[in-house]
């Protein structure tokens, strides 16, 4: 009878590595939850962002589980004591807290806690600009992975609406608040996109006769949001409608178009010309109901956006994920589950550390493509033709 074979000494010996690894990992985050609680306003943003980096990096439910309460009660007096960049890191953390949870009774308790102290600074006009947008995108994001009650997304929703609603009634369609604004609107278009037919309709009849207005917003990151919103609108609606018409469509792709040929010479150029990548895919989508779709790999995986939805799904999670938003699309059944990708793969060390580009990698990635735009700027230069952003 053949003897089993042995494992190499190699590969016990990277097991032992990882495992005293995580420990010492998990070490330094119980430190972390316990600085949280520090008198120094200083520290407590340093220990804030250390749980943010640990949280957006790796999947640590079970230790998370364990400690949820502990976090919970840490965030909720970060956000009450703290300042405006203390208020920024704890909103973020609150909202990567309920990803790890994943939906179900743990992260909506969690949403309960938070979500009053969040709209408590969003309308706060005495609270700096910063928090109160950071507050606006989470308050939004907790509100999609957490909550299963009709009345807690229909009330978030009304949040957001009595702030970016307001641009509707200023004259010059901008204010010192649009970045506020802007963060509401795309909070507001997310949870849109996880209400019930009816509850669309109703918005549509109320938002896209007046969206419109937002389009000759003096600020241009106003002007690309009500555009890609109304976009998204529009998908909806032929969702919900296969024979949806909007009867002001002629003056409304009139406008995109406008804004999609702008030579504006009393706007930024790198305005003009972001402006005018993003208008031309809200037009072809509200005309024809076109969506130039992307591909994004992560590990040996990829995932198709093909739609404005998925689109502003994902830019959402990317955005509080940062580098660490491939990891979670690999490993996090909760996010996969969002994007259809079905239960993760079995995923070897090797895979992951793949993922993880050196520093010296990075740099010579970067030397590369500066010189290959600076190549095609050249011989673009002279024809002045438009050079769409990737995103």
């Amino acid at each position: 009878m053949p003897k089993p074979k042995k494992r190499s000494n190699r590969a016990a010996g990277t097991e032992v590595d990882e495992y005293a690894a995580q420990e010492d990992f998990e070490y330094k985050l119980r430190g972390l939850i316990d600085l949280t609680m520090d008198k120094s306003a200083k520290t407590r943003q340093a220990a804030l962002e250390g749980l943010k980096t640990g949280l957006s990096s790796k999947l640590l439910y079970d230790f998370i589980m364990e400690r949820r309460m502990t976090l919970t009660d840490s965030i909720e007096r970060c956000l009450k004591k703290g300042k405006s960049e203390e208020q920024q890191v704890a909103a973020a953390l609150a909202c990567l807290l309920c990803c790890q949870l994943g939906s179900g009774i743990e992260s909506e308790e969690v949403f309960r806690t938070i979500a009053p102290v969040l709209k408590s600074i969003v309308c706060d006009r005495s609270a700096s600009t910063q928090a109160r947008q950071a507050c606006a995108t989470y308050l939004g994001l907790c509100c999609f992975v957490a909550t299963d009650d009709i009345e807690d997304l229909y009330t978030t929703m009304e949040c957001m609406e009595n702030l970016f609603t307001k641009q509707y009634h200023s004259e010059s369609g901008a204010d010192n608040c649009s970045a506020l604004h802007i963060q509401a609107l795309q909070s507001w278009a997310l949870l849109l996109t996880i209400c019930h037919n009816s509850e669309v309709k109703k918005k549509l009849d109320i938002h896209l006769p007046k969206l419109p207005r937002l389009l000759s917003c003096g600020d241009v990151n106003m002007r690309i949001a009500a555009g890609e919103t109304l976009a998204l609108l529009f998908e909806l609606a032929r969702e919900a409608d296969a024979d949806f018409y909007f009867e002001d469509l002629e003056p409304l792709t009139q406008t995109l178009k406008s804004l999609a040929t702008d030579c504006n010479k009393h706007r930024a150029k790198i305005d003009r010309r972001k402006q005018r990548s993003v208008f031309r895919d809200v037009l072809k989508a509200i005309e024809e109901g076109d969506f130039q779709p992307e591909t994004i790999r992560f590990g040996r995986e990829r995932m198709h956006i093909d739609s404005w939805v998925k689109r502003l799904t994902y830019g959402t999670f990317k955005e509080l994920f940062g580098s660490g938003m491939q990891y979670h699309l690999l490993t996090n059944v909760f996010l996969r589950s969002i994007f259809e990708l079905g239960p993760p793969m079995l995923l070897d060390t090797a895979t992951i550390k793949a993922m993880k580009v050196s520093r010296e990698e990075r740099h010579l990635n970067n030397s590369a493509a500066f010189k290959a735009r600076t190549k095609a700027r050249s011989k673009l230069r002279d024809k002045r033709v438009d050079v769409g952003e990737f995103l």
